[in-house]
């Protein structure tokens, strides 16, 4: 990750009360003058990490990233309760009318592109630009190709831990065995299931093994509010209409893009980014060749970079 911009910490940092029993950490950093952006996080559940924050030049951007509903350093943690995508772009706009922010950037990345597609939908007016990488339509065919059946056949042998907590009979839909697993009483039983869940995404995501994206995955905290939160979100279909980001993609038509997405992402495969950039003409598509899924990626890296760089001189 060398051609991120250097280490940065926060000038300022604030919970911000949302909906019972909801409350969220949201961190500044840059230049308090800047250009706003705002930072949002893949999942739903995994939360910010301290390299989010050096996509940007510090002195162009005034930078904010927030952990959503139930992850990072927001609380309740893993909490389903008041979790859906309607809430969280509602804590958005909560956000930046607190922080006095007219209008800002958005840079999104896996669920954070389809947080960021769905708020710029809904709030147009408000958003200067777009920044989104691994590009994650939320449709039924994505969530079967990688928790049901497709990822599987590349994968086999991580796919056999994915399987493990979950019984041979219950296999025929491994979405709602996860979901009444993760939901489960048995605090043992949660875990277990939240373990394989997470360490399934952290394995596929790169295209050379990472162990430190599988140790990020791995981690017990992060594990549970992915788990628990993704399996959430999903078997009510992320709270979304059928293919509702495509059929309202005329409302970005005024908003400039840049689409990052790895040539081999088995996460969220490069389709999505190609039918989204065919309803979305306005935005430039840039394929990482030697790259998968993940924003920690050097090709991917250097692409995000250059986009907000970009960016800044186009919004200057």
């Amino acid at each position: 990750m060398s051609d991120l911009y250097p280490h940065i910490e926060p000038y300022v940092n604030h919970t911000i009360a949302v909906e019972a029993p909801h409350k969220l950490h949201v961190e500044e950093c840059g230049n308090p003058n800047g250009i706003p952006v705002v930072f949002l996080h893949g999942g739903p559940g995994s939360g910010c990490e301290p390299y989010h924050r050096r996509f940007f030049n510090p002195d162009k951007y005034r930078i904010i990233l927030f952990d959503q509903r139930g992850c990072g350093r927001s609380s309740p943690h893993a909490e389903l309760e008041g979790n859906t995508t309607q809430a969280l772009i509602s804590d958005m706009e909560l956000m930046r009318e607190k922080l006095g922010i007219e209008k800002w950037m958005v840079f999104g990345g896996s669920w954070g592109s389809t947080l960021g597609l769905v708020y710029a939908e809904t709030h147009p007016e408000q958003v200067l630009g777009l920044v989104l990488r691994g590009i994650f339509l939320c449709r039924p065919r994505e969530i079967h190709w990688f928790y049901q059946e497709g990822a599987s056949r590349i994968f086999p042998d991580y796919w056999q831990e994915y399987l493990k907590p979950i019984p041979g009979a219950d296999h025929v839909d491994l979405l709602q065995a996860y979901y009444r697993h993760l939901t489960s009483d048995n605090e043992v039983e949660r875990m277990a299931a939240a373990k394989a869940w997470s360490m399934w995404e952290g394995r596929c995501a790169t295209l050379k093994p990472s162990q430190a994206v599988v140790n990020h995955f791995g981690d017990p905290f992060t594990a549970l509010s992915l788990a628990r939160i993704e399996c959430h979100y999903f078997v009510n279909n992320s709270f979304l209409e059928e293919d509702q980001i495509l059929r309202d993609a005329h409302k970005l038509h005024d908003i400039p893009g840049v689409i990052v997405h790895g040539r081999y992402d088995m996460v969220c495969p490069i389709e999505s980014a190609w039918d989204l950039r065919r309803a979305w003409p306005q935005a430039a598509l840039k394929i990482i060749d030697d790259a998968g899924h993940s924003a920690s990626e050097t090709g991917i890296c250097s692409a995000l970079v250059q986009a907000t760089d970009e960016m800044a001189t186009r919004l200057a």
